[in-house]
């Protein structure tokens, strides 16, 4: 039809404009005769209005087909805005003003992230939280808070599905990408059913609680069906003595390897052979581009020993993208005609955070910007439901009141002619981005960054209090969606909301019933109403006259 085939060169000639855009050279600094039009009164009024005109086009109702969930483990609110302006400044922008991709999805609501024990949560209770959509204690994957931690005996009869097992009873087909290691506690929450996150080789079981299975024996032996698994972590498939076929010479196996004998990589391919479907196994780049997805009904690739590299530090010729791994995902998946969910996780924001890497943090987020993007290009809205969010935040601050366009990374400077350092009480300068603890401090009394390259990748940026490791924060996190069902995001939630939303949008686990499911509901622009609600508003509310006259026009918009 004329209008999809207007929609995909709409597609195409964003997509174009973006990836030409990103290799902008970051040295050409931007000028503030290029921002003069922020000076004027109806550019604001007209961005806003851009922004209101397409949340009224966003397709929000009818059934997800698919569902994508994006998951940047410890992208807190604070991390989110300083990637996007890490971001803008690298396109040769002020940053500020830019955009990623979820800040333009129509809804936005905020996520509860403390788990059934700790004001702060971790990510196994956080992620059984919004994938099996019930809360948990801290480090339990895929069990109520009736079990107990490290206690194997108190897990059964306490084990709770999830979003992808909801999928998979309905005839879809799942997935999962990390750049984490692929049993690590945020992607492990959508298959595992264990009482300690620790548990992702056998080797880590204490031996009076070997009676439980662990987790990476639990992805390839429990869950076979899984169509896509990509990440890190070969290290916990691999028995004792079975050399890897590209071992990173500083890292030791010997504290990782099976100690049962099993090699679930051959298990996985036995298993796949046995039912005589089509499957690739890869360990590095070479071998993952090779796989057509046209043709391959499974794969798995585990493409580093440990954690996939920081992507700042990503050898591309022998590690994918996340952007690689999730369109391959999505081409392989979209095959099924029932649909399917896709899991992706970021897992390295949070490492980052955890050792005060600032910008290896923000590299993170761009990279994950990119695979939303992606994902969008290859889907369509009409039929898929994305929702971006963070399993907990990170003890991250942007700071002081620097100029527009100051480096986010660097050191906090006011420039009125020439640039001027602003100085803290003790007379140094500081760093817009600041940790309240972590790694960042070695020393009772601030250095002196005045010469620093607080821009390096691996500059650890100053934390107010020393620790060997800096620890999550316990605030609210942004949850961002488009698609189907999408505006029941928006407000403030339990994170065992979201995976119950993904549930009811798709009419899978405990939405199955055709009854219960968005299928059958109202979609939001059929809501009864009639003039007289509008103009109960307006009396209600007399001294905003002009506010109350715009929320009126939308109410009367959604209304039939």
């Amino acid at each position: 039809m004329a209008w999809q085939s207007v929609s995909l060169c709409h597609n195409m000639l964003v997509m174009w404009m973006y990836f030409t855009l990103s290799k902008v050279d970051s040295a050409v600094a931007p000028t503030a005769d290029s921002y003069a039009h922020e000076n004027e009164p109806n550019y604001w009024h007209d961005l806003s209005d851009k922004d209101l005109q397409a949340t009224l086009r966003a397709k929000q109702g009818g059934v997800a087909k698919n569902v994508i969930m994006f998951l940047g483990d410890g992208m807190g609110v604070t991390t989110s805005t300083a990637g996007r302006i890490w971001a803008g400044q690298k396109l040769g922008l002020y940053g500020e003003e830019h955009d990623l991709s979820w800040d333009k999805f129509p809804f936005t609501g905020l996520s509860k992230t403390y788990s059934l024990d700790r004001q702060t949560t971790d990510s196994a209770a956080a992620s059984t939280a919004f994938l099996c959509g019930v809360k948990t204690r801290l480090g339990l994957l895929g069990l109520s808070g009736r079990a107990e931690r490290g206690n194997c005996s108190m897990s059964e009869g306490h084990e709770v599905d999830s979003m992808l097992n909801w999928a998979l009873a309905a005839g879809k087909s799942v997935g999962i990408v990390t750049t984490a290691r692929i049993t690590h506690a945020t992607p492990a929450g959508a298959y595992a059913k264990c009482p300690d996150r620790m548990w992702e080789t056998d080797r880590w079981i204490p031996e009076t609680e070997r009676s439980c299975k662990d987790i990476a024996y639990q992805l390839v032996m429990q869950n076979p069906r899984i169509q896509v698994l990509l990440g890190g972590g070969r290290s916990v498939f691999l028995p004792e003595n079975v050399p890897d076929p590209d071992p990173d010479p500083s890292f030791n196996i010997n504290l990782y390897s099976r100690i049962d004998g099993l090699n679930l990589i051959e298990e996985w391919r036995k298993e796949k052979a046995n039912r005589g479907f089509t499957h690739s196994y890869a360990y590095d780049k070479a071998g993952f581009d090779k796989v057509d997805p046209i043709n391959t009904e499974y794969l798995l690739g585990l493409f580093n020993q440990e954690h996939m590299q920081y992507e700042v530090d990503r050898n591309k010729t022998k590690e994918p993208s996340i952007t690689d791994m999730t369109a391959k995902a999505i081409r392989i998946l979209r095959k099924n005609p029932k649909g399917f969910f896709l899991f992706v996780e970021s897992g390295r924001i949070d490492h980052a955070n955890h050792n005060n890497w600032a910008h290896k943090a923000f590299a993170e987020v761009e990279a994950m910007n990119q695979a939303v993007l992606t994902a969008k290009y290859l889907t369509s809205d009409q039929e898929t439901l994305i929702v971006v969010t963070a399993d907990h935040s990170h003890v991250l601050s942007i700071a002081g009141y620097a100029s527009r366009g100051n480096s986010i990374t660097g050191l906090n400077k006011v420039t009125i002619g020439k640039p001027e350092l602003l100085l803290a009480k003790d007379g140094m300068p500081y760093t817009t981005i600041i940790y309240g603890n972590g790694p960042g401090r070695t020393t009772t009394t601030r250095a002196n960054l005045t010469d620093v390259d607080t821009d390096a990748p691996d500059y650890r940026v100053d934390a107010a209090v020393p620790m060997s490791y800096e620890t999550h924060a316990g605030e609210d996190v942004a949850i961002y969606a488009t698609g189907p069902q999408s505006f029941l995001y928006s407000g403030t939630h339990e994170q065992s909301y979201i995976a119950m939303v993904m549930a009811y949008a798709s009419c899978v686990g405990p939405y199955s019933d055709r009854e219960l499911c968005a299928k059958h509901q109202m979609e939001p622009s059929q809501t009864p109403c009639n003039q007289r609600d509008a103009a109960y508003i307006a009396r209600s509310f007399p001294l905003f006259t002009t506010g109350i006259a715009l929320l009126t026009t939308i109410f009367m918009m959604h209304c039939k």
